[in-house]
């Protein structure tokens, strides 16, 4: 693989990881499915969101390879795709930011 083709593939994984993060559920997902697996039903009651939101964005997560269905009879469980997310999230997790009090509020970033 040439450099320029590792470095658009690298770019489209950090690109997916980041639409992943950026979403307050789907970040919550991720962080709760580092612990263990869960089912959906689960993971909206602990995150305060609907069953139809849960499921919008596992199907997103799903979209992105971040995680992977596993059937259990009627059952679904939710775990993490690949066995080196749940330790590159802790290292996030361990990252300290500076960030301006008033800036990324909401749904804007007013930083400069």
């Amino acid at each position: 693989m040439s450099t320029a083709t590792a470095t658009l593939t690298h770019t489209a994984a950090l690109a997916r990881l980041a639409h992943a993060l950026a979403d307050p559920t789907r970040a919550g997902v991720l962080l709760a499915l580092r612990e263990a697996p869960a089912q959906p039903s689960g993971l909206a009651e602990s995150l305060g969101v609907s069953r139809q939101v849960m499921s919008n964005q596992l199907a997103c997560l799903r979209g992105c390879g971040l995680v992977k269905a596993v059937p259990d009879g009627r059952r679904t469980w939710y775990r993490l795709a690949d066995e080196h997310l749940a330790p590159a999230l802790d290292e996030l997790l361990r990252v300290v930011l500076y960030v301006e009090p008033d800036c990324c509020t909401g749904d804007s970033c007013t930083c400069s």
